[in-house]
């Protein structure tokens, strides 16, 4: 349909985030590829000093237009408007990142983007296997977003969901103990061992019998129903029947190494449970969390995989990994802080260019990691640039939900409503609690999809903003330097303005037809597509 067109302005399009080798390596690289690296805060100092150990210089600081997408998509799953890129990339002050940085922290997006993660980690799904329900899945969504909004610290956070008590729809925390197809200790026990600790159910670090001992703090919960449709009361047992082992034995509460705890009756082991996993002592608990947003933020783990930190998986760098878990528990559990941290740091803002010095540098952070963007962001921007929005439903009863078209994809409150492009790009089931259930893997029918199928051109042959914009036509300069900016958040290249201007004053080519054709091919390109 448009091939000409995609074909010949992808030809010219220079993806910012491929990497590109040179050859002839030499045997050690010189040493002003490290010296010259710019330190912005002690992550800096402690990846460099990795780099030098593992001969591998990093890449050259990447460019503010892309740092502006790079920045905006991992912490808003959202583009800049042409508005906020133009005013970024003509901003003149040397802490402009960092400005940028604690601004989109404070944004409401922040909290839809990061809550749609934390959504996935505790399967806050209405439908099979959790069958949290509706009402309770849109509650316990609503939560674990305010609680992102107003930076509540994660240890709070933590303790609230393992020792909450009360209905699924008024507080909605105790859904953390309903999200089971099966609400037995030993599942809930493994559930809150991995997602706060990193630790896969399967992993050897504790014994069957220190994992017993865990269950035990989850044996003296009680589920009773109420009169209202799907409504559960989740409250302390006192009158709990012992807990049994396989040999039929009484297994009490007891902590990895410790001795099993005599609890009183009245005494609530999901609290005790509660304190020793956010114990700053703890060696897991921060650990997991740094190591985790390090992963969404790189798409990589300082530990990898992220789901199995006693594993077989050494550290890309102790010392990074322990400074970070300090600076988080000395900051009193402040994941805001933790991610201005991140996301200021020279390493964060590195170019994915590869060169020849790091090409091979497949495990660490001397340039930036590539990668498709989330089935969530993706249709979301396509949607944000258009200013046509998507369908979401849950065809499945009790009740059957459709969503407005204005609805945010990652603001989705509820893992079983979905849509056939979210299906195809990767959107987690939520049948687990793994980070590895995610798939961002691109797909050659994926890549079909943008190229062949009328969803995209339809949004963009209907949009109003493009529509507008196209109006503009007695400017042809302005009219391309818009588009860019609106779907790839930079200005283009002489080269690149010069081959769409051409292509739109083609006398052969309708200028409606040309205009909706190089949006069409800047959204097919990898440098749309991509996280770079």
């Amino acid at each position: 349909m448009r091939a000409a067109a995609l074909f010949t302005v992808l030809l010219v399009l220079a993806f910012t985030g491929a990497p590109r080798c040179e050859d002839d390596l030499e045997q050690e690289p010189p040493a002003e590829l490290f010296t010259q690296f710019k330190v912005n805060n002690h992550i800096d100092n402690l990846v460099l000093s990795e780099l030098k150990d593992r001969m591998y210089p990093p890449s050259e600081t990447c460019s503010d237009e892309v740092f502006l997408r790079r920045v905006f998509l991992d912490t808003l799953g959202l583009l800049p408007s042409s508005q906020e890129a133009r005013s970024f990339l003509a901003e003149k002050s040397a802490d402009k990142r960092e400005k940028l940085v604690a601004r989109l922290l404070e944004r409401p997006e922040f909290a839809d983007y990061l809550g749609m993660k934390w959504g996935d980690l505790l399967r806050i799904k209405a439908e099979f296997p959790s069958n949290l329900w509706p009402n309770a899945s849109q509650a316990y969504s609503r939560w674990v977003h305010d609680c992102v909004r107003d930076n509540v610290p994660y240890d709070v956070f933590a303790r609230k969901l393992l020792t909450a008590s009360g209905s699924d729809f008024r507080d909605p925390p105790v859904n953390f103990f309903r999200a089971f197809q099966e609400r037995t200790p030993g599942l809930i026990a493994e559930n809150a061992v991995l997602v706060f600790l990193g630790i896969r159910p399967e992993n050897t670090v504790f014994s069957a019998e220190q994992r017993l001992g865990l269950s035990a703090f989850f044996s003296r919960l009680g589920f009773k129903g109420t009169e209202e449709w799907k409504e559960e009361i989740v409250y302390f047992d006192p009158d709990a029947k012992p807990f049994l082992g396989p040999d039929g034995k009484e297994v009490r509460p007891c902590f990895p190494g410790k001795e099993p705890l005599s609890l009183g009756a009245d005494t609530d082991p999901r609290s005790v449970f509660a304190d020793w996993l956010v114990s700053k002592e703890n060696p897991w608990f921060a650990k997991c969390m740094v190591n985790r947003l390090w992963y969404w933020f790189f798409g990589y783990g300082i530990i990898n995989e992220p789901d199995d930190l006693a594993g077989t998986h050494d550290a890309w760098s102790e010392e990074l990994l322990s400074y970070l878990e300090k600076e988080f528990v000395s900051h009193n559990f402040n994941v805001k802080y933790l991610c201005r941290l991140i996301l200021s740091s020279n390493t964060y803002q590195l170019s994915a260019l590869a060169t020849k010095w790091n090409d091979a540098d497949n495990d660490g952070f001397s340039h930036y990691r590539t990668g498709r963007l989330e089935a969530e962001p993706l249709i979301d921007i396509v949607c944000q640039i258009t200013g046509v929005g998507e369908s979401y439903q849950s065809l499945i009863p009790e009740p059957f939900t459709f969503l407005p078209y204005s609805q945010r994809a990652v603001a989705i409150q509820d893992g079983s409503i979905t849509s056939p492009f979210l299906e195809l790009f990767g959107k987690p089931p939520r049948n687990t609690s793994f980070l590895s259930e995610r798939n961002s893997v691109p797909t050659a029918s994926q890549m079909q999809h943008f190229l062949n199928s009328g969803q995209i051109e339809k949004k963009i042959e209907q949009s109003r903003p493009l529509q507008q914009l196209f109006n503009l036509r007695k400017d042809d300069k302005v009219v391309i330097n818009e588009i860019f900016l609106r779907v790839l958040s930079r200005f283009p290249s002489e080269e690149e303005r010069k081959l769409a201007l051409d292509y739109l004053t083609n006398p052969k080519k309708k200028y409606n037809e040309a205009f909706f054709d190089i949006v069409w091919s800047l959204m097919n390109s990898s440098e749309f597509l991509l996280r770079h």
